[in-house]
């Protein structure tokens, strides 16, 4: 069986980060965007981050251009805002796709584990998968669905 810990990804600062490194925590992966009306959860993301990362929980964000051209700046204007705007200090990773014939292969893979509204696709920025400590997807919220509302489901996973 795959799980989220059998993908790489290549993050922000360009290099490949293998998920195994996160084996064992349960994982909250959100693709992200600097221009959206979502763009304020990544102060809740980080929240999160901050309040539950001791407990093994990692928020992953990944940057997706696929919806209005809402993340127009490359990895390093991501890094700068996300830094600079909201204090982000969880992982971001480089900007990927989460639709169509060149997604990422871990949002494909996610997409397969709990379709959403939309079926398998991902209706817009700030999807977030819950992942298990086993790299099972638990749960899939709306873009609309704050970081503060997910709080019982992550500590269910801790």
């Amino acid at each position: 069986m795959t799980s989220a810990y059998d993908f790489t990804a290549t993050g922000i600062d360009g290099n490949p980060v293998d998920l195994s490194t996160f084996q064992g925590d349960p994982l909250l992966i959100v693709n992200t965007a600097s221009k959206c009306g979502f763009t304020p959860q990544y102060q809740g993301l980080e929240t999160l981050h901050r309040d539950y990362q001791d407990q093994g929980l990692r928020v992953l964000g990944f940057p997706c251009d696929q919806f209005a051209h809402q993340e127009p700046g490359d990895e390093e204007e991501i890094k700068n805002f996300c830094s600079l705007t909201y204090d982000v200090t969880f992982p971001m990773f480089a900007k990927v796709d989460v639709n169509g014939p060149h997604a990422h292969p871990l949002f494909e893979w996610l997409r397969t584990q709990k379709s959403g509204v939309f079926g398998g696709r991902i209706k817009w920025n700030f999807t977030k998968f819950l992942v298990n400590r086993d790299g099972v997807v638990v749960e899939r919220f709306a873009p609309a669905t704050k970081p503060e509302k997910l709080v019982g489901a992550i500590e269910k996973q801790l």
